[in-house]
């Protein structure tokens, strides 16, 4: 499985981003897809998760301002990211679970990682 995240950029504070995660190789339907970041000199942590059914967890520092999605004819996972703040300035990125009922919150709960995209908050 290859994964390829892209949307990120730069915005101002209150502003607004939409991150995707498009996957090649094995049924994407299958996985239990994650976005993650990580700050400078910070442990990448966890941010959203989606199950293979849908079911879906947040970090409460996101919940209520992003939402995660998926679109299984187009092997991809979105992030809608809502009312940025300067705090979610990080590279963000995608990973897949081959244990598609996960709704894992820790980095080895995942098998495939992108390459991660920039997002960068202004205030």
């Amino acid at each position: 499985v290859q994964l390829q995240a892209s949307g990120g950029g730069l915005v101002q504070a209150g502003g607004s981003l939409r991150l995707s995660c498009a996957a090649s190789g094995r049924a994407f339907s299958s996985f239990g897809m994650g976005w993650f970041r990580q700050a400078p000199g910070k442990e990448r942590e966890f941010v959203a998760a989606i199950r293979r059914s849908g079911g879906v967890a947040y970090a409460d520092s996101v919940k209520g301002r992003f939402t995660i999605s998926r679109d299984n004819a187009k092997n991809t996972v979105y992030l809608e990211m809502n009312s940025l703040k300067p705090e979610d300035t990080a590279v963000y990125y995608c990973a897949a679970a081959t244990q598609g009922w996960t709704l894992g919150v820790r980095v080895y709960d995942y098998n495939y990682w992108g390459q991660g995209t920039q997002v960068t908050v202004s205030s």
